[in-house]
């Protein structure tokens, strides 16, 4: 799939205002600092789509996207490690479990994980979560570039060791690098394949 145009939408912290619109949505999710907006920004093709910063916590709203007049794209807070007062993480901490619980127009979530790290509690927490909810998503590798091929695969099986100890399955998964646009088709080929099904279920 090929992204022709990507724009903006709204920003809100509350669910029951979020678009209307019956298009199917794709949530974006991660820890703080885990690369998601340069990985929006690569996959739109838009230098500054999605806000960049070297601050974490910085993305506290709910963001919708609108994508080649076809589909959604939601950029979510990051759980885990914020620069923000305890009262306001628990405030857009719960809108999160609020649009993962409500919102009907979700097809699917992308979790990001950098790739530079052993498997953390807070990440494995987090996709427990999400399989206990019954929400489906992907697993996205951020920051491949930083690691030789090696460890790569290394680190992705480590993940895959440890989730496997509770799940079935290792979720389906993409390794990515913003930088150098490593997983950028395989990504939006994904979604595109997704959006093909809807369609023909209609």
């Amino acid at each position: 799939m090929k992204i022709i145009s990507a724009e903006f939408v709204m920003s809100n912290s509350d669910v029951a205002k979020c678009p209307k619109s019956n298009i199917p949505e794709y949530a974006f999710i991660g820890r703080s600092n885990v690369g998601k907006s340069s990985l929006i920004n690569m996959l739109t093709s838009r230098k500054s789509l999605a806000k960049t910063s070297g601050r974490p916590g910085k993305t506290q709203l709910i963001n919708h996207f609108i994508i080649n007049k076809e589909w959604h794209l939601v950029d979510l807070p990051g759980y885990g490690y914020a620069r923000v007062s305890k009262s306001t993480k628990k405030t857009f901490q719960k809108f999160i479990t609020d649009y993962f619980k409500q919102r009907e127009q979700l097809v699917s979530a992308f979790v990001l994980i950098d790739i530079r790290h052993e498997p953390q509690p807070v990440d494995l927490e987090f996709m427990q979560w999400m399989g206990e909810q019954q929400i489906p998503f992907s697993i996205i590798f951020t920051k491949a570039d930083k690691l030789k091929p090696k460890a790569i695969e290394r680190h992705v099986e480590d993940y895959q060791n440890v989730l496997l100890e509770t799940w079935e399955e290792m979720p389906n998964h993409f390794v990515t690098s913003s930088t150098k646009n490593i997983g950028k088709d395989d990504v939006l080929n994904y979604i595109g394949n997704i959006n093909e099904e809807l369609s023909a279920s209609k």
